[in-house]
């Protein structure tokens, strides 16, 4: 057959338009469309350029805001939500608390308006699933799991994996709880002994980090923070890696560029992939009898068909990923601003430190004793409303839908600034920026005029299932930490707040240490 070059250039001509066509349709006219459909709805915001979103403007107001250098032993100024996302403050104060602008293609709406949210928050449906392009952005930290997945593939998996996060089975883990805190008191009394002066100065973080990793290991792996130390170390890398990425994520194909920090991300993968699925081989050998943790029960639904064997290497990884990853860094990181916290304000230490010898009469806390001590629960509410870990909640309408009065085309990203909720005065009061732990002495319904502002843990259905566990460990750690050494502010140590996928200290939180 005679070859027709002008066919096949007409053809390739075609393939080429149709391709420039769909991809003008989806990265540019789609992301117009639900801009207009918000505009007619009086919702407005920067004007996005092609491809590129408002990240250009994002990075510009970012290089421009001005950060005090804090001084060293100053006071705790809480409010960092002016430096984290300088840009949302700016055009908060342009177009209001509700306006929408767009990271790459990706069209985000934000919401900053209390009433408005608490219509969000109250939604039960699934079809406000997570954001797509968190998962293809941030899939070396979350895959498609429970995190990261949504719809049926999310269903699945919550019903797979909440049993083992229910209150009745995170009781029967505080004995585990309280072994795992015998390294980190030997080591603080170790450091405070060797100075001869019954006191010394502790960044407490990696202490804090490896008593968590410990325990999330145990309590759903089954081994110890020494057998998982290179995945923990991974994932820590891991996760400063994609937090230098954030500036641009929603630009389309960025991912597959091989940079240095994609390429580091996706030798990271390859690496915690694999030592993951080292200790899930050596689980299959010798599995569990009697008592099942979450990685045997992970095991089951496979053997038993509940998730394919296709499936079965995604399942177990990325939910692998989000349990080691969320269940060490988030409770480290809330111990270490409670003791900070409570450094600064000497008079609620030893009102929980009387509390807790009252409550536990120098025995270690149990499930019952904990459950009592209000005023240790008052003070981790408080720090958890001040520096939530997490400091957005992002969903994406998978259908069209109506919120409030207003109507959310499908594929409209969503926002939940949860920093402006929990900082508000008008729903906390003119304190909103101080550490005062009083306002929950009635729970959160008389903290707050609008209880479903406050949002630790997220909201709706897609809470965090750790939830619980998460408050109990927080519980138990500072309970046995505050019977045992007291905390003074370390004149060193500068306030300085950052958001690497979890809000956290920049730096180090440095805090003298003593002997109770």
């Amino acid at each position: 057959m005679e070859f027709d070059l002008k066919m096949w250039v007409s053809i390739l001509a075609m393939g080429l338009c149709t391709l420039f066509l769909f991809f003008y349709d989806e990265f540019w006219l789609k992301p117009q469309r639900i801009r207009r459909k918000l505009e007619k709805q009086g919702i407005h915001g920067p004007r996005p350029s092609f491809f590129f979103g408002n990240i250009p403007e994002i990075k510009k107001i970012n290089a421009k805001a001005v950060r005090a250098t804090p001084e060293p032993g100053g006071p705790l100024y809480h409010d960092y939500h002016k430096y984290i996302f300088p840009h949302l403050e700016q055009w908060k104060k342009i177009y209001g608390p509700v306006f929408t602008f767009s990271i790459g293609v990706v069209p985000i709406l934000h919401i900053a308006d209390s009433e408005l949210a608490k219509e969000l928050i109250q939604m039960k449906t699934i079809d406000l699933g997570k954001t797509p392009y968190l998962r293809k952005n941030r899939g070396a930290m979350l895959g498609n799991g429970i995190m990261a997945s949504s719809g049926e593939s999310w269903v699945q998996q919550r019903k797979i994996i909440a049993p083992e996060f229910f209150m009745d089975k995170i009781k029967g883990m505080t004995d585990m709880m309280l072994g795992s805190l015998g390294t980190l008191m030997d080591t603080w009394e170790k450091k405070v002994d060797a100075t001869g002066t019954g006191a010394t100065e502790i960044n407490v973080d990696p202490d804090l980090r490896t008593y968590t990793a410990d325990v999330i290991s145990k309590a759903c792996f089954g081994s110890s923070f020494s057998e998982g130390k290179d995945i923990f170390s991974q994932l820590k890398t891991l996760q400063i890696a994609l937090s230098k990425q954030t500036g641009d994520i929603g630009i389309p194909g960025l991912r597959y560029i091989p940079n240095e920090s994609n390429r580091e991300a996706w030798r990271l993968d390859r690496e915690i992939r694999l030592s993951i699925m080292k200790v899930f081989k050596e689980r299959e050998k010798r599995p569990v009898k009697g008592g099942k943790d979450l990685l045997q029960v992970i095991l089951n639904s496979v053997r038993d068909g509940a998730i394919s064997k296709r499936s079965a290497r995604s399942f177990i990884v990325d939910n692998s990923k989000t349990v080691y990853f969320a269940g060490h860094e988030t409770s480290a990181t809330t111990v270490s601003w409670v003791l900070l916290l409570l450094a600064k304000h000497p008079d609620w230490q030893h009102r929980v430190r009387a509390e807790i010898k009252e409550v536990c009469q120098g025995q270690d806390p149990d499930a019952d004793m904990i459950s009592k001590l209000k005023l240790l629960t008052m003070v981790i509410q408080e720090t958890m409303r001040l520096y939530p870990v997490a400091l957005l909640t992002q969903r994406e309408a998978r259908r069209d839908m109506k919120i409030g009065d207003l109507d959310i085309p499908k594929g409209l990203n969503i926002w939940i600034p949860t920093m402006d909720l929990h900082l508000n005065p008008k729903l906390w009061g003119p304190d909103a920026l101080e550490f005062n732990p009083e306002r929950f002495a009635n729970g959160v319904s008389g903290a707050c005029k609008l209880p479903l502002a406050y949002i630790p843990f997220g909201v709706g259905p897609r809470i965090c299932l750790g939830q619980h566990f998460a408050m109990v460990q927080l519980k138990i750690v500072l309970a046995v930490i505050l019977s045992k050494f007291a905390f003074v502010p370390s004149p060193t140590y500068r306030h300085k707040v950052a958001y690497r996928l979890v809000l956290g200290p920049e730096d180090t939180v440095n805090i003298i240490v003593k002997k109770v």
